[in-house]
């Protein structure tokens, strides 16, 4: 229902940009989570954004380095990450949820509930 792609190896300090598209929901009326788990960590959330009031929320780690977009026409959002450090090294996942109201800060949570989720794609950060 939700398939990551963009994932790759990049060296400290460098971008990368993640997309997520759908075959068989409509990602506009949808909220978009991202999330990652490195390695024997649990799943944390990066950032989160509504398509009823477009308000993207993000975690610390994310704060200032990673943004958020959509692309409705080609049914796309997209993770663009920024300085890239080797600690964002881990398999990436996104996760949508229809919304009849706009999702709340909590959609930061793996646990929220979201409908369906990616298989992940890695990103490793290296030199």
């Amino acid at each position: 229902q939700a398939v990551e792609s963009g994932g790759g190896v990049v060296q400290p300090g460098g971008s990368l940009t993640l997309s997520c598209t759908s075959s068989r929901r409509s990602l506009d009326v949808y909220a978009i989570g991202w999330f990652r788990q490195a390695p024997g960590k649990e799943r944390e959330g990066v950032l989160c954004s509504s398509s009823v009031d477009m308000k993207t929320y993000y975690t610390d780690s994310a704060k200032g380095r990673f943004t958020f977009s959509r692309d409705n026409a080609k049914n796309t959002v997209y993770l663009h990450m920024n300085n890239l450090q080797p600690g964002d090294t881990a398999v990436y996942y996104c996760a949508i949820e229809a919304e009849d109201w706009a999702v709340p800060e909590a959609c930061l949570s793996p646990d929220y509930g979201y409908d369906y989720w990616g298989q992940g794609t890695q990103v490793t950060v290296s030199s």
